[in-house]
């Protein structure tokens, strides 16, 4: 699941929308507000005419907001701006009960669905740092995708990953470590103005870096892959201090896609934090 509420909408009249109408609060033009606010939001394709027939109607305007939006959802923003606008609607409409009545039912649905998001009071909804790591990885996913070499090298990156499944040597866990940092390289090498071909040397020419010492950081990092024996060489043996175990695996995993960002220039920030 990408955690977002695009994908789980549709689920949003029976979890969210038809409890909140059941409410003893809640007006018999609820929805007409609603879908005036959610047409504003979604730039929904009515003109002012049809638009007005349908909110002057509580059986129209009910039905109309029932009715899947998903194709007219050009950004998941769009969507967390109209669950947020509609509090202040809601409670307009109903009173603190009503308004405490939806933010419940969004905690819940949110919770029920592992979206990406937590909920704050009076109804703020905050990506969350799980939320954030998904979208990054789906983002790197979308971006490899593009481009047949880089599709290649996070396929077998991947199935490395899977491969530990069924044994979870140290000889497994380095091959993962050494497909990831392939990977990130081979990402670098396609950033703009950059010339050179090791992992090492891309740092010094992306100029992306807020500070010194998090370019080196990376370097670092290509440096262990590089020297410990049998990750991308054959190494230093002197210089493994134990043997390489799954905690190294997890770490190096979340450490090498964190630093995707300022290797390739497909990633969009603003969009892992807010979502599409």
């Amino acid at each position: 699941m990408r955690g977002e509420v695009i994908g789980v909408w549709k689920s949003s009249w029976r979890e969210l929308w038809a409890k909140l109408a059941q409410h003893p609060q809640a007006p018999e033009d609820l929805f007409c507000e609603l879908y005036r606010s959610l047409v504003n939001t979604l730039e929904l394709p009515l003109d002012i005419q049809e638009l007005a027939d349908v909110v002057d109607n509580t059986a129209q305007a009910k039905a109309a907001f029932k009715r899947d939006h998903v194709k007219y959802f050009v950004r998941e923003i769009q969507v967390i701006e109209f669950l947020e606008t509609a509090h202040p609607i809601i409670e307009d409409m109903g009173g603190d009960a009503l308004a405490n009545r939806y933010y419940n039912l969004l905690d819940a649905f949110i919770e029920k669905y592992s979206l990406r998001y937590d909920l704050r009071r009076p109804c703020t909804i905050c990506p969350t740092v799980p939320g954030m790591f998904a979208t990054l990885v789906r983002d790197l996913r979308l971006a490899t995708s593009k481009d047949a070499h880089l599709h290649s090298l996070m396929g077998e990156y991947e199935e490395a990953i899977r491969d530990l499944r069924d044994d979870r040597s140290d000889g497994r866990i380095k091959t993962c470590i050494q497909k990831q940092v392939n990977l990130l390289e081979a990402m670098g090498q396609t950033y703009p103005g950059v010339s050179r071909k090791t992992l090492g040397a891309i740092c010094n020419q992306v100029g992306t870096w807020p500070h010194n010492k998090v370019k080196e950081a990376m370097q670092s990092l290509y440096g262990f892959a590089s020297d410990y024996p049998g990750i991308r060489h054959g190494g230093t043996a002197t210089s493994a201090i134990r043997t390489i175990d799954m905690r190294d695996l997890v770490a190096m995993s979340i450490l090498l896609v964190g630093f995707t960002p300022y290797l390739a220039d497909q990633i969009d920030a603003d969009v892992v934090y807010e979502g599409r």
